[in-house]
Formats: structure tokens, C-alpha cells, sequence
């Protein structure tokens, strides 16, 4: 039996990190715990791109063009939607989730999810906080592992 899983090793993979100016507030600490993720596990900054969109529903558009690039392992995405009085909070959550999954199928490129759907600014800044908790570390936690994973499955296929 062979066992094709990630690591928290990444030294050598180049990342994207798409990330929403709405609600930068909460957005600039996803990206924070983002690159520190991604530092601990050995991402020099130069094997990193920062794209600032101007909010979550641009982020798949913007996640597809960077990965359809060629020079990205894997796609960070961060963003923060906090529910208010009306339907808009659904609609974008649904088309920013729809478009990252079908952006990932359509290019191959694994796209960790780190979009906040919360139902309070307080609970978005929870989710923001300080260390291992923090969404856009998991995010980018989350790319690291299948970034490895793609790697290995490609190598096998190309090995077969």
C-alpha cells in the first residue's frame, strides 16, 4: 500500500496569497497569520505573492488568473463576510465558495479556503486572532498540504 499525504514542509513551493481589501480590518490579520504559516514551514518570501482584490466576490477570479499562471503550488484565499439585514451576505458566500471550487477543478491548483462567513464583526475577529486559531494560518496550513499532495500525485502519474 502507498500513502500519499502532505507535510508542513514546504521549502521550494511558491504560493499566491489572494486576500480581500473589504473589511481589511480583519482581512490584514488572515494574511498575517497567513505568511507566518507559511514561514514556519520554511516558504522563503520570494516563493510568495500577495494579491489584494477589492473584495471576496473578485477573489476567485483573481485565485483562477494566478494559478492559470503556472507559477503558483497553491492558492491562498482569504476574505471576511459578516452577515447583515440583508440576502447579500448568502449570495456572495455561495458565489465565492462556487467559484474558488470550480476555479480549483478548472486549473488544478489546490485552493485553500480562507474566507470568514461570520455572523458578527466579533466573531470574525476571533476567528483572526492571534496564532494557530487563526483562519488564515489554517488556510495557508491547508495549501501546504496539498500543494505536497498534488506534487507526489503528479510525480506518480508521470512515473506510471
Amino acid at each position: 500500500m502507498h500513502i500519499i499525504e502532505g507535510s508542513q514542509s514546504a521549502a521550494g513551493f511558491r504560493f499566491a496569497i489572494v486576500v480581500s481589501k473589504y473589511n481589511d480590518f480583519v482581512t490584514e490579520r488572515l494574511q498575517t497569520g497567513a505568511l507566518a504559516a507559511l514561514a514556519a514551514a520554511g516558504v522563503s518570501s520570494g516563493d510568495i505573492t500577495v494579491v489584494r482584490v477589492p473584495g471576496a466576490f473578485e477573489i476567485p477570479i483573481a485565485a483562477q488568473h494566478a494559478a492559470r499562471s503556472g507559477r503558483y503550488d497553491a492558492v491562498v484565499c482569504l476574505g471576511c463576510l459578516i452577515r447583515g439585514a440583508t440576502p447579500h451576505f448568502e449570495y456572495l458566500a455561495s458565489a465565492v465558495s462556487n467559484g474558488l471550487t470550480a476555479a480549483a477543478g478548472a486549473t488544478g491548483v489546490p485552493m485553500a479556503f480562507g474566507v470568514l462567513t461570520t455572523n458578527s464583526v466579533e466573531e470574525a475577529l476571533q476567528r483572526a486572532g492571534d496564532g494557530l486559531s487563526n483562519k488564515g494560518w489554517e488556510a495557508a496550513a491547508a495549501a501546504i498540504e496539498m500543494a505536497a499532495v498534488v506534487a507526489q500525485l503528479t510525480r506518480a502519474s508521470s512515473q506510471a
